[in-house]
């Protein structure tokens, strides 16, 4: 219970955090962001994990001379490509039996099923429209693999919405990040990040579904 705790606070904290493991750890914090990523994107077990604020957060770090701009764009799109990759991976490896797991400690059988259904509604856009999406964000690469779609065609939409993630919530960071209206509402505007994507989220597979 405690280390949940903790994970909550990180992540509704994860501005501060992250400076303070800056302050102590100097450039290792790199390597911080890269685990967590890569973890986020390619584990069907961790889909917790922060993504979008995450990103937010060191885009304005970035803008406030904390960390390099071009060096954390390019560890976060790598983790986040590389991520996607390995959970695709993953799905394919095990196929079709994935649809007969129950719900468990270490796989969230809902967050599959609301993924499995956008993808059977967008197909591959999902891929990048998952991006923005926590927890689906974290399943659907998962599913490209269970349904068998080729590797070639994946990772050309993994490139493009690996890229597109990073890029536009880490640059959005950087320049309205540091703003005095931000940082007097960032608590809020984590909250946002974490909360809006999930309604929309749940709302698409449920109509994705009631069509079904």
């Amino acid at each position: 219970m405690d280390i949940f705790i903790q994970l909550i606070d990180f992540i509704l904290h994860v501005d501060v955090h992250l400076r303070d493991f800056v302050a102590q750890y100097g450039v290792s914090v790199y390597a911080l962001l890269f685990s967590i990523i890569f973890v986020e994107t390619g584990l069907v077990i961790m889909p917790f994990l922060p993504g979008d604020s995450l990103l937010f957060i060191v885009g304005a770090m970035c803008g406030a001379d904390l960390m390099s701009l071009p060096l954390a764009l390019l560890v976060l799109a790598v983790a986040a490509i590389a991520g996607d990759q390995v959970n695709y991976s993953i799905g394919h490896h095990f196929g079709p039996k994935v649809f007969k797991w129950e719900d468990s400690r270490f796989f969230n059988r809902a967050a599959f099923d609301k993924a499995h259904a956008f993808y059977e509604k967008y197909g591959g856009i999902t891929i990048i429209l998952a991006r923005f999406m926590p927890f689906i964000r974290t399943f659907v690469p998962f599913v490209a693999g269970v349904a068998a779609m080729t590797r070639s065609k994946f990772t050309a939409f993994n490139l493009i919405g690996g890229l597109f993630w990073v890029l536009s919530l880490t640059i959005t960071g950087y320049f309205f990040g540091n703003l005095p209206f931000v940082q007097t509402h960032l608590s809020k505007i984590i909250w946002a990040l974490i909360l809006v994507p999930g309604v929309f989220t749940l709302v698409g597979a449920w109509r994705a579904q009631a069509k079904a």
